[in-house]
């Protein structure tokens, strides 16, 4: 199955990605995908994998698309694993949910927040202006309706957020093995 992790910026989708991924590193049942992008490493951001446009053009991806000026993929050696049982998890746009959902057995996990600690959160990054923060809460784009999500609220401690994040996740992989 491939989890796909969706949510809005500042929902704190990479913190309990990362948190899950180290509580469940032992665990043969999930593998966590690290996004292609073609954005230069950011230190204190995103742990991905980048490239240039044209090394990216050269790669074959599960799933791919643009946003932010930005083409992101999920690497192509994902569907061996989907179809030998193991959970992929992946961190995605929105955009990509009905592709995947073509060629994999998929569940939606939705990562957010009040808008307000959003809002704060982006702020705290100083990468964008006010007025970038308040095009970004404004932004809604819907899951498709063949979808459902579960959705995490992660509107409190790291740990908190990430303690609902490994349910949802247990919950996904006790549904698949039912």
């Amino acid at each position: 199955m491939l989890v796909l992790v969706v949510g809005p910026s500042g929902a704190g989708k990479d913190t309990l990605l990362n948190i899950a991924r180290r509580a469940l590193a032992g665990d043969a049942r999930f593998r966590f995908v690290r996004r292609v992008i073609t954005r230069q490493a950011d230190p204190g951001g995103e742990d991905h994998e980048p490239v240039t446009p044209a090394q990216f053009a050269a790669r074959a991806f599960a799933l791919q698309w643009q946003a932010h000026g930005l083409q992101y993929g999920i690497a192509a050696d994902i569907a061996p694993d989907v179809a030998a049982g193991t959970v992929v998890v992946a961190n995605v746009s929105r955009a990509v949910i009905a592709a995947a959902a073509e060629r994999f057995p998929v569940r939606v996990i939705e990562v957010t927040a009040p808008p307000d600690v959003l809002a704060a959160r982006l702020a705290s990054r100083g990468r964008e202006t006010a007025a970038d923060i308040a095009a970004r809460l404004a932004r809604s784009v819907p899951l498709p309706a063949n979808v459902t999500a579960e959705t995490v609220v992660n509107d409190a401690t790291p740990e908190i957020g990430a303690e609902r994040f490994l349910a949802a996740l247990n919950r996904a992989v006790s549904n698949v093995r039912q």
